[in-house]
Parts: structure tokens; C-alpha cells; sequence
């Protein structure tokens, strides 16, 4: 008996007016991308970086913009937030696979919404590559090892992060 997938996809998971009001916040001039040093684990020592937006976090809201996120909040329908961040890894003209890690420690419901299509991608802890596509929504349980790409082929890859219970 074949064993059930661990994830589950979801494309054109919004409508497209949905999808764009968040893609043209997430790629407009009037977002703050904080930048990171660290990907998968505090202190690593590497030449890639990323840019974050935190959204919630720490039981309080951190961005004023939280409201675009809410059609994916009804399909998701979570009992509690945990964190919910944007991620914008820059093309650093190499393909690169960040650290192997896990969201949180304790077990816990992760769900990941692709911004734009690029040959990035989730490998999760089975080595299954979940390619990034726009409107694409991964269901997965991320206190699993996993790790995500930068891209070779656009600017950027974005995508948001969901911890929730």
C-alpha cells in the first residue's frame, strides 16, 4: 500500500485579485525587507543572506499590511498563530540550497504561498523538490527538517511563511 504524501499542494490557490494585491505589495516600493544573515541556523557561516517582512510573530501583529494575508488565513483556518513571514531570497547568480532545518521544535502545521514562479524550490525532509510556482500553497508539517533555495532564473524568489497550530 503506497504510503500517504506528507504535503499537499494547492495552486491558483487565490483568486487573481487575491493573488495581486499581495504579489504588488511584496514587490513594490513600500514594503520594509529586513535583512538576514542567518537562513537555516543561527551563527552559520556563509556568503548567502535573505530579506524578511514579518507579518506576526510572538502573539502580536508586526506589520500593518497582515489584512492582505487574510484569504489565505480562511483557507488555512488556524486555532493560533505561531509566525507568519514574508521571505525574499535575492538571484545571487549561483543556485544555492540553504541549511537543513526545522521551523520550531514541537509539532506544529506549516504551510508555505509562492509569490513567483522561478526555479527555486522546498526540499523537504524526504528530498521531494516542491518547485516555486505563483499561487502555489504547500501544506507541510515544518518542525520536519526541510530547506529552501535561492533562484537562478528572476531577481528573486518570495514566498510566505506560515507557523500555526
Amino acid at each position: 500500500m503506497p504510503s500517504k504524501p506528507k504535503y499537499k499542494i494547492i495552486d491558483n490557490v487565490l483568486t487573481e485579485e487575491e493573488f495581486q494585491k499581495i504579489e504588488t505589495f511584496l514587490t513594490g516600493a513600500n514594503i520594509a525587507w529586513y535583512f538576514q544573515k542567518d537562513i537555516a541556523k543561527k551563527n552559520e557561516t556563509t556568503d548567502d543572506f535573505y530579506f524578511t517582512h514579518m507579518f506576526y510573530k510572538d502573539y502580536e501583529t508586526r506589520s500593518n499590511n497582515i489584512s492582505l494575508l487574510q484569504p489565505i488565513l480562511n483557507i488555512l483556518n488556524p486555532k493560533a498563530l505561531i509566525r507568519i513571514k514574508a521571505n525574499l531570497y535575492p538571484n545571487l547568480g549561483k543556485m544555492i540550497v540553504n541549511g537543513i532545518h526545522t521551523d520550531y521544535p514541537f509539532k506544529h502545521n506549516g504551510a508555505l504561498f509562492y509569490i513567483n514562479t522561478n526555479n527555486g524550490h522546498t526540499i523537504l525532509e524526504d528530498g521531494t523538490k516542491i518547485q516555486s510556482k505563483k499561487n502555489r500553497l504547500l501544506l507541510f508539517d515544518s518542525s520536519k527538517k526541510h530547506r529552501s533555495t535561492h533562484c537562478t532564473d528572476q531577481m528573486m524568489r518570495i514566498n510566505i511563511n506560515f507557523n500555526y497550530f
